[in-house]
Formats: C-alpha cells, sequence, structure tokens
C-alpha cells in the first residue's frame, strides 16, 4: 500500500506535489521521506510521507559547517588566505605548514585520514579527529590536488573555528544559525528530541544493483578505502554512524547531523533570503564567494568528475545543471540533498530515512529538484 502524502504547497506548485506523489507510488510501501522549499525566503513546498521526524543528514552535515565559516570569514574572524598554522600551529607537522585555510576547506589538504584509521569513538568526536590529522602525513602533495574529505572535514574546519572564536563548530551554529531560526537542523541533538528521531535503515538493492556494487573495486588501503574509513578491522556498516546516540548527541560536523527537510531548506533559505524581520545571513559578495567554484575536475577519493565551492559542492556542476551559476549545498551518503541557488532565490531540501543506491543524492531528486526549479521561476 502506497504512503499517504501529507503537507501543502503554495500555489502555482502543485506540479511539485504531483512528482513527489508520483516517486512516492513507486517505491517500497514503508518509503519515508521529506521535501521542502523557499523561494525568496517563503515556504512554498512542505511535503512528506511516512513520519514527520527527524532524519540523519550524514554529508549534508557539512552544509552546516562551511556556512559557520563563511560567517566567520564575512565578520573578519577567519582570513581564507591565511595559513592554517596561524589559528592551528601543530597543524604543520609533516609537511602541511604552507595550506591555507581556503584551500583546506576546498578538500585540497591530502588529509582524508589516518594510516590505522579511526574508531568509531574517535569519529563520533571532532577534537578526537583533528588531534589524530595534526600529525598525519598527507596522502598526496597538499594544495596540488583535490579529494572528498568525507569524515574528516568538519573536525578539521571545526578545529580551526575553535581555535580563533575559543568556541566549537558546533555552538557557534547554534546561536548564529539554528536558533536564531528555530531550525529542524541539530549538530548537536537534545535527549528530548530523541523520541523524533527515526533510525536509519539500510538500502535494499535489487539483484542488479548488488551486482554492481559487488563489481566495485576499492583496495583495502586504497586512497577512497582510507578517506571512509574502510580500511580498520571492523570498518561497520554505514547505518551504525547516525543511528548511534552518541554521534546524534555530539554532531560531528562532518556527518552527524539530524534533521527534517524543513531543516535543510530552512538554513538555505536563511543564507540567502530575507525571512521575516530578519535580513539574509550571508551578504552578497560572501554568497558570490562562497557559491565560487574552487576546485573542479577528478576527485582523488571517489575517482570522478567532482566541483567545490567554498566547502560546499558546486551543486549545479555536480548534480543538476539547469539550476543557476552560484548555485551551492551538499548532499549525502544517505540520499539527502539541500542547496540555494541565488539567482532564483531557491533553497531545497530533500531527506529519507532509508538509504539510496547508489549513494550520495538519491536519483528521485533530479526530477524533483526539476519541478520545484521550474515552479519557481514561473512564480
Amino acid at each position: 500500500m502506497t504512503q499517504q502524502i501529507h503537507g501543502t504547497v503554495a500555489d502555482g506548485f502543485e506540479a511539485v506535489r504531483k512528482e513527489f506523489a508520483a516517486f512516492v507510488a513507486g517505491e517500497r510501501p514503508d518509503y519515508e521521506g521529506q521535501l521542502c522549499a523557499y523561494v525568496h525566503g517563503r515556504k512554498v513546498v512542505d511535503l512528506w510521507a511516512g513520519a514527520d521526524s527527524l532524519y540523519g543528514v550524514y554529508s549534508s552535515t557539512k552544509g552546516a559547517a562551511h556556512l559557520v565559516v563563511a560567517l566567520l570569514v564575512q565578520d573578519g574572524t577567519l582570513e581564507l588566505d591565511r595559513k592554517v598554522t596561524y589559528y592551528w600551529p601543530e597543524f604543520g607537522a609533516e609537511g602541511k605548514g604552507a595550506l591555507t585555510l581556503r584551500e583546506l576547506v576546498t578538500h585540497r589538504a591530502g588529509l582524508i585520514g589516518t594510516d590505522t584509521g579511526f574508531t568509531a569513538e574517535e569519529l563520533a568526536d571532532d577534537r578526537a579527529i583533528a588531534e589524530r590529522l595534526a600529525d598525519q602525513r598527507p596522502f598526496w602533495r597538499p594544495g596540488t590536488a583535490f579529494g572528498y574529505h568525507a569524515l574528516v572535514l568538519g573536525a578539521l574546519v571545526g578545529e580551526v573555528v575553535r581555535r580563533a572564536t575559543g568556541r566549537t563548530l558546533q555552538e557557534v551554529y547554534e546561536d548564529r544559525v539554528r536558533g536564531p531560526y528555530g531550525l529542524d537542523f541539530h549538530l548537536g541533538l537534545p535527549e528530548a528530541l530523541e523520541p523524533r528521531f527515526r533510525p536509519v535503515q539500510s538500502m535494499v538493492p535489487t539483484p542488479k544493483q548488488q551486482a554492481v556494487l559487488d563489481a566495485t573495486p576499492t583496495g583495502p588501503h586504497s586512497v577512497a578505502s582510507i578517506a571512509f574509513n574502510m580500511h580498520v578491522p571492523d570498518p561497520g556498516e554505514l547505518i551504525d554512524h547516525a543511528n548511534s546516540r552518541t554521534v546524534r548527541a555530539k554532531g560531528p560536523a562532518s556527518a552527524g547531523g539530524v534533521a527534517s527537510a524543513r531543516g535543510l531548506a530552512g538554513m538555505y533559505a536563511a543564507a540567502i533570503s530575507e525571512i521575516g524581520d530578519r535580513p539574509p545571513l550571508l551578504k552578497p559578495d560572501t554568497v558570490a564567494e562562497v557559491g565560487q567554484i574552487h576546485a573542479s575536475g577528478y576527485d582523488l577519493v571517489v575517482r570522478a568528475h567532482r566541483s567545490y565551492a567554498l566547502g560546499f559542492q558546486a551543486t549545479a556542476d555536480v548534480w543538476y545543471p539547469f539550476l543557476g551559476a552560484g548555485a551551492f549545498g551538499h548532499s549525502s551518503a544517505g540520499g539527502s540533498q539541500a542547496f540555494a541557488d541565488p539567482r532564483s532565490g531557491l533553497a531545497y531540501g530533500y531527506t529519507r530515512r532509508r538509504l539510496s543506491f547508489p549513494d550520495g543524492a538519491a536519483a528521485e531528486n533530479a526530477g524533483l529538484v526539476r519541478a520545484v526549479h521550474r515552479a519557481a521561476l514561473a512564480n
């Protein structure tokens, strides 16, 4: 039996509801997912199937981390072209002394993990990750190439934030972003909100999809294995991370966030648009720099073409080329997607309970984003 569609859309966005309903009708009966969008600060889509809950959003968490960095750069607290060692002297060990903050944020450090990997407890603790990485030799010469720092980038930029401000990245995010807007997007889920969390479910690949997974070559000590911590004796399952109460409580800034689609879209709406009587969090010059592509080409970790803006994914280049130049956001291994498209005023958030195949932004986002974007331009 198909899940019922709940929620509302504004006039002119009826096609979005139709697209979402058509997708849900073709999914498993236990599908749970949410879609939300704002245009110029006005909520125009708020739909869900299944529970109206909070989900683990894995690397979409990095969007919150990069927004904190953007705010601190805008304030003058951080300077992108200063060396990381200006803020964090110990970082300079093993040939990393010349790396700038801009290069660190844009996945150019070569510091994707450690030789021996992390324990599950360490992956929940940004301070522990940063301490281990300060002494680690990079896996390529810093600044010469880029590769996705999947599990560590939030900890690295978080340590810079802590050294520069005396506060954790999570604390700055709570005080300047989540708290003022009441966002359903947490880097550190309070115990009182635990009943709203729905445990992440494993993907159920078809036989054809399983054959693709089985045929994907990943050596035990490859760059990809190190970046995703798969070279440890017992790496565990992807769902274990989000389903850990320790991870949810600490909110590690690479992949430990918990959110609804409203929270994801609301954060990007606040970044670029006036909401109520609040001005946008980011000034026009900051929005332009944040969305500017900083690294593009072959990603050494994911072994495919990728483009990164200022930490964020360059959403138009990586995922949806019909979006405006300068769109920025972040997807996740769980299938969630969230971004801002400043040229159309669109802020988008999607999340789902069951892991998608393949990992990264779930395939249904392509049709949903197109439907929302068309309606935004038409209205």
